[in-house]
């Protein structure tokens, strides 16, 4: 990256480097790739190694379990079908999803699960796009009977044992009561899987084949997809979640024989990725672009400015937002955007060094994907460290701070 040319002044771009470097060198991070883009030019830091205590070097072509910033990349599939008039936002998905028709919602979050009053009006594609049909992951909810049942019958994949395969998937979760009526409250993660069933429901196509046609071959991001190959397994790290207490730093998946090293059963949105810095720059650019890249549309305009912008009303947003206020203590401060739009997080007030805008989102394995209209900037951050620590949240927030410090234009 020519400083000059990009508007990144040498002295910022030096001491985000050594803001990175010090973050590697405390022994919390085994290593990073961080990508910036601005003005045409991109600069990357590779810096520490594939695995804690050493080993090959991490380099600019590493593939990463993008965890939850896979949600604003899979959201691309759903946006294709709404472009092309084969998904509408007020269309009711029992269509596709007999599984979901006919809900009965809670009374309380912590009632018995037969404890219910029937859902005041069918599930719309527009709730799932905004996470807002009445079922999600509400950690101020642990131990609730709704939250054992979604843990029991394996819906979401940060349990020992993957998901299962999506016709089985879709029927557990039929068995469930929603949390809360449809469209009243946004809710995360379980949405996102559900849009994957649906995209592969209406496409008759498996949802990375239609991903993989429609958004990844397009942009040319050719290392991203829901599992890495035995011809690339050397370039995956280990994925580590350090223990709360002690630090001590524990293998939670494996690059060879772990989870991503054969197809999963559930190709799942919400946190099933893998991929490289310069693939997610492809996307995010091609967002900022208004939807195309080189040349060739991948999404319209309006289609990128529906995701990009809030698409929540103030009563949707409280519940978001007491989230990532009362709970910092579990999320070390991500969340705190103001907004959500169609799978990302976007910035509706300043509560950091960060414009109103910004949109993207962060992942539980220690990553972190936003672009920013405003400056024209792309930022990606990938380690391999999970939240159980607030060490890689902490490095997230560095290099945010430093990037912001160093836009000289």
């Amino acid at each position: 990256m020519e400083a000059g040319k990009s508007g990144l002044s040498e002295a910022g771009l030096r001491r985000l480097r050594e803001v990175l470097a010090r973050h590697v060198e405390s022994g919390k991070i085994p290593g990073l790739v961080a990508l910036v883009g601005r003005g045409g030019e991109t600069h990357v830091e590779a810096l520490g190694t594939m695995r804690h205590g050493g080993g090959a070097p991490m380099r600019r072509d590493t593939i990463f379990r993008m965890a939850s910033t896979s949600k604003p990349v899979a959201m691309a599939a759903a946006m294709v079908l709404l472009d092309e008039c084969r998904l509408r936002l007020d269309d009711l998905v029992e269509s596709w999803l007999p599984e979901l028709a006919d809900r009965q919602v809670l009374k309380r979050i912590d009632s018995p699960l037969d404890d219910t009053v029937p859902a005041r009006r069918p599930i719309t594609v527009r709730d799932l796009l905004t996470s807002t049909f009445g079922l999600g992951m509400d950690m101020t909810a642990l131990g609730a009977p709704i939250m054992g049942a979604i843990f029991e019958r394996g819906l979401t994949p940060d349990l020992p044992e993957p998901m299962p395969e999506p016709d089985e998937w879709m029927r557990r979760l039929g068995e469930l009561p929603l949390m809360h009526q449809p469209g009243e409250r946004w809710q995360y993660q379980i949405s996102h899987d559900v849009l994957s069933v649906l995209v592969a429901r209406v496409t008759g196509q498996s949802f990375e084949t239609f991903l993989r046609e429609r958004v990844f071959d397009p942009l040319g991001m050719k290392d991203t997809g829901f599992h890495v190959p035995a011809d690339k397994i050397d370039r995956l790290p280990d994925l580590y979640a350090p223990d709360p207490q002690s630090g001590e730093f524990h293998v939670w998946d494996a690059a060879e024989g772990g989870r991503w090293s054969k197809p999963p059963a559930f190709q799942g949105s919400g946190g099933g990725l893998v991929s490289t810095v310069d693939d997610y720059h492809a996307y995010f650019q091609m967002l900022l672009n208004g939807g195309t890249h080189e040349g060739e549309r991948i999404l319209s305009r309006p289609a990128v400015q529906l995701m990009t912008t809030n698409r929540l009303t103030a009563e949707q947003q409280a519940a978001r937002h007491a989230m990532a206020t009362g709970n910092v203590h579990l999320s070390f401060g991500q969340g705190q955007h103001g907004g959500w739009g169609f799978g990302m997080a976007v910035r509706t007030y300043r509560g950091d060094y960060a414009p109103i805008g910004q949109f993207g989102w962060d992942g539980g394995s220690g990553t972190s994907t936003y672009a920013d209209p405003d400056n024209q900037l792309t930022g990606l951050l990938l380690t391999q460290v999970g939240m159980s620590v607030p060490n890689s949240a902490q490095l997230i927030h560095d290099f945010w701070t430093t990037l912001y410090q160093g836009i000289d234009n």
